[in-house]
């Protein structure tokens, strides 16, 4: 049943729907095939870029377009990641939201969201770094053995805590109905922002008051 158009509320623009899909697609090139490096019963993984010579070509490359494509997420949305008094009460009530009620007055984000966030963010950071200093054969020779093999540790740690973050995030978006909608076509209904995020409905409500309001004042 098609929603009135009234009834829809724009989540997530032309742009940003892109950008969260490119990411993702990068993400999937790098995780998998650097999983196939990881574990040796997961070879075959390293084949999603073509053969597993080209995947450790490629790896790096893929990893370093996940990385340039997240920054412009991370500061589109830095100013909705802040945690709050609200994001407290959320915490507090954890068992209510697991039984998918909502807890505490919700902005843009609530704090599983922003927890989210921040560990892709800070994951993202050490897989940069200790990349660069296991990629050869571009840098890997101006850093020390020891260095490399804790840079190598680092990243092996930091890939399996987003990959599982990833995991959590995908199955949290396919559980609160609605979600994977908005990250595809862009809005959601207005009873789903009441609902989960009550601060940023009225925020929303606000700016259509003014919005109507400075057209009356232009007739």
């Amino acid at each position: 049943m098609m929603k009135k158009k009234s009834d829809k509320i724009l989540r997530h623009t032309a742009s940003e729907r892109i950008n969260h899909w490119v990411v993702a697609i990068f993400f999937v090139f790098t995780a998998f095939s650097g999983l196939g490096f990881f574990f040796p019963s997961l070879n075959w993984f390293m084949n999603i870029l073509g053969t597993p010579q080209l995947s450790r070509l490629l790896h790096p490359f893929t990893g370093v377009a996940m990385v340039f494509f997240f920054i412009f997420m991370f500061f589109r949305y830095f100013k909705y990641n802040s945690v709050d008094k609200d994001d407290l009460v959320w915490a507090k009530n954890i068992h209510k939201v697991l039984q998918n009620e909502e807890a505490g007055d919700i902005g843009h984000y609530n704090l599983g969201q922003k927890g989210i966030y921040w560990t892709l963010s800070l994951s993202l950071i050490v897989l940069t770094v200790s990349g660069i200093i296991i990629w050869r054969p571009y840098f890997a020779d101006y850093f020390s053995i020891p260095v490399i093999r804790i840079a190598l540790l680092a990243h092996s740690l930091s890939a399996i805590l987003l990959i599982i973050t990833v995991i959590v995030h995908a199955y949290a978006a396919f559980w609160v109905k609605g979600s994977i909608r908005s990250m595809i076509e862009g809005w959601v209904t207005r009873g789903w922002a009441k609902k989960h995020h009550p601060r940023w409905y009225r925020e929303i409500l606000e700016e259509e008051k003014k919005e109507a309001e400075s057209k009356l004042n232009q007739k």
